[in-house]
């Protein structure tokens, strides 16, 4: 009984895990120089444009665990990039916000990351570009269905 095999040249699993690993490479480049990780920058950005946000939403959003952005979210504080509410707003969370500091490194982080992006894309039409996002969001719905 023959199974069947994956064919690495065609498979668009292995494709998208070698574009995934090849844009966390590009994007570690550009952060390092800035003192950021990916997840650092996860976390500034996913800040910016949900303010409030806690532990546990970070983490989430970060694709990282809720004790790793913990870690992190208690550095960011003790730098001045990040501030957290001293009591629960609601139930147990701690609502987190960017602090003038923390906006000023997103703003440098920013631009990196979509120079990285704008560089990934520089050979696609819009219409590709538009046609890969929809592709992407239906393989996401389809896994998480």
């Amino acid at each position: 009984m023959a199974q069947e095999r994956i064919h690495l040249d065609t498979s668009l699993g292995y494709l998208l895990k070698e574009a995934a690993s090849a844009l966390r490479v590009a994007m570690e480049d550009v952060l390092r120089p800035l003192g950021m990780t990916i997840t650092h920058y996860s976390c500034l950005e996913l800040l910016a444009q949900r303010p409030g946000l806690s532990n546990s939403d970070l983490a989430r959003g970060a694709f990282v665990t809720r004790q790793s952005m913990n870690v992190l979210l208690q550095a960011l504080e003790s730098e001045g990039i990040v501030e957290r509410a001293d009591t629960p707003t609601v139930g147990k969370a701690l609502p987190t916000r960017l602090t003038e500091k923390g906006h000023r490194a997103l703003g440098a982080a920013s631009a990196a990351v979509r120079d990285v992006e704008r560089r990934m894309l520089s050979g696609m039409t819009d219409a590709e570009q538009e046609a890969a996002l929809h592709a992407l969001r239906s393989m996401v719905a389809a896994l998480r269905s």
